[in-house]
C-alpha cells in the first residue's frame, strides 16, 4: 500500500503543477528598511517593508518528488513571510516610537 498524493496524469494537471512550481519555487520574503526625509520633524524617518525574492527554481521534477518539492517550497515561503513580517512589524513600531520622541523634541515650545 502506498501513501501520498496521487494526481491524475492529464496534460491540464501537469500544466497546473508546472505553473504552481513557478509561482512558489524558491521564493523568500525579506524585510528591507527604507529611509526618507520627514520635513515636519526635520529628520530621516525609517520604514520597514517586505519584499519577495526568488532563490531558485525547479529544473525537472515528476510525480511524488515534484509534490514534495512544492510542499517544501510552500513551507519555506510561508515561514519566511511569518518571520520577516514579525521583524518588519517590530521594526516599524520601534521606528514609530523613535520618531515620536525625536519629533516631540524638535517641536517648537509655545
Amino acid at each position: 500500500m502506498t501513501s501520498g498524493l496521487r494526481l491524475p496524469q492529464t496534460p491540464f494537471v501537469r500544466l497546473l503543477v508546472a505553473v504552481a512550481a513557478l509561482l512558489v519555487a524558491g521564493c523568500v520574503v525579506v524585510p528591507t528598511t527604507r529611509e526618507s526625509y520627514d520635513p515636519e520633524c526635520k529628520m530621516l524617518k525609517r520604514e520597514m517593508t517586505l519584499e519577495v525574492g526568488k532563490v531558485g527554481s525547479f529544473q525537472r521534477c515528476g510525480g511524488d518528488e515534484c509534490a514534495a518539492m512544492l510542499a517544501a517550497a510552500g513551507v519555506v515561503t510561508a515561514a519566511t513571510a511569518v518571520v520577516s513580517g514579525s521583524i518588519a512589524l517590530v521594526g516599524n513600531v520601534i521606528y514609530w516610537f523613535e520618531r515620536q520622541g525625536k519629533c516631540a523634541k524638535a517641536a517648537p515650545a509655545s
